[in-house]
């Protein structure tokens, strides 16, 4: 994946009270792709989200999550998130996700 542009869907459950954490990704074939947003991640003065396939995929390990970047649009209602090529930062951002989350997740390693 290059660039993903995202439509928030976002539906309020319980007349507003929750916020189910589903983002509608389109990949770069205009395909529609369902995420649950998991965490959104600082580092090095970047951010990056966190996400989790709600369909998994066959070429994808089943609980393998996403990590893309969070990139700054001029439009105010739409984000742009892009893949990450750096191996040692998907690492780096992997490793802060699993030390904050180390009690809600089971990680394999």
């Amino acid at each position: 994946m290059s660039k993903e542009d995202v439509n928030e869907n976002q539906e309020n459950l319980n007349e507003g009270e929750e916020l189910d954490n589903i983002l509608v990704l389109n990949d770069e074939e205009g395909n529609e792709v369902e995420f649950e947003f998991l965490d959104l991640i600082e580092y090095e003065g970047e951010e990056y989200v966190v996400l989790l396939p709600v369909e998994e995929e066959e070429t994808e390990e089943p609980g393998e999550v996403v990590i893309l970047k969070l990139e700054d649009t001029e439009s105010d209602d739409e984000e742009s998130y892009v893949s990450v090529d750096d191996e040692e930062v998907l690492n780096k951002v992997f490793e802060i996700f699993k030390e904050k989350f180390e009690d809600e997740f089971n990680f394999v390693d």
